[in-house]
């Protein structure tokens, strides 16, 4: 039997994340034989201040994380915009991966990558954050024997993706973000026995469409076809868990939470889209009307009136309904 420590910690959080992240490591210890991996979701564009943030925050350096950096405890590594942080092995991998969630870097991709490559080894953290992002990581960190740390929900900014996560799973602890560091000090001091047995082949699967984009026909055959279309690509969703979560054909995944999500914003996009297309017809209306009146067209001057008038209600209808949603 192998024993190895358990010294890989994965982080994940969103919304009000950057508060709950400061107030984590400045209570970590600077000795901590562990390395500790940051996923804050953050637009594609840009750069991000994040790593420098870290650094001043608490005792251990952070900076973003580089393709093929080696694990070291006592180090904190931060996921770059538009790329997975991943663990390979004993290293850190970025990708350009499909999405999850409509976010590149992915909690999820995150903690099902720290699952596969090392098991019972690893503590999985989710901090503030809203819907449910993360969740289904730490059943893949829980379901490896690995430890589970989730934020007090009262603790948090945005407590969704807390919240969801006490719903889905029992963890192994709770706490508000500045007793994480505490909680990690003692949990990575434990020692776990190496699991010579591969992770499951759905998460395999998973994990290599974070690491490598591949999905193939495999998709179909995890989940049947669903009556949804993908938010980011407009292909067919399949269902690969019972209605809780779902892939498209390229690789996208969302959870059931998001994809909601997602399609409200399509349908805000739709309503304004549609009212500027209807007052913009109106205006035209208006114009060609005057037009008509000029040539002493009445007739067509007052069907261009009515239809502008018909035209400018139907766009006054949809203004309130974008109102209503907000």
């Amino acid at each position: 039997m192998t024993i190895r420590p358990r010294d890989v910690v994965v982080v994940g959080a969103s919304a009000g994340g950057v508060e709950a992240l400061r107030a984590m490591v400045a209570q970590l210890p600077a000795d901590l034989p562990a390395a500790v991996l940051v996923v804050l979701h953050m637009p594609a564009g840009g750069t991000s201040a994040l790593p420098a943030i870290l650094d001043r925050a608490g005792p251990l350096p952070a900076g973003a994380a580089r393709h093929g950096d080696r694990l070291e405890h006592g180090r904190v590594y931060v996921a770059p915009p538009d790329h997975h942080l991943l663990v390979s092995d004993g290293a850190v991998a970025l990708s350009h991966g499909p999405t999850e969630n409509g976010h590149r870097p992915a909690i999820d991709a995150l903690f099902r990558s720290a699952a596969v490559a090392k098991g019972a080894a690893v503590t999985g953290v989710l901090l503030s954050g809203v819907l449910d992002d993360g969740v289904a990581g730490l059943q893949a960190i829980a379901g490896q024997g690995g430890r589970v740390v989730v934020q007090d929900p009262q603790d948090a900014l945005y407590p969704g993706m807390p919240e969801h996560a006490l719903q889905a799973l029992t963890p192994d602890h709770v706490v508000a973000a500045a007793g994480i560091g505490e909680v990690l000090a003692k949990v990575t001091l434990e020692q776990v026995e190496a699991d010579s047995q591969p992770a499951p082949e759905a998460l395999r699967w998973e994990n290599e469409i974070a690491s490598a984009g591949r999905v193939g026909e495999r998709v179909s055959a995890v989940g049947g076809p669903s009556e949804f279309a993908c938010p980011d690509c407009h292909g067919v969703l399949a269902d690969i868990d019972r209605g809780i979560r779902y892939r498209c054909r390229v690789g996208h995944a969302w959870t059931a939470e998001a994809l909601v999500a997602a399609q409200g914003d399509a349908v805000e996009h739709a309503l304004w889209t549609g009212m500027r297309a209807l007052e913009e017809k109106a205006s035209l209306c208006h114009r060609l009307a005057k037009l008509a009146r000029e040539r002493q067209s009445v007739q067509i001057a007052e069907r261009y009136e009515t239809q502008a008038r018909e035209t400018f209600e139907a766009a006054e209808v949809l203004r309130r309904q974008v109102v209503d949603r907000g």
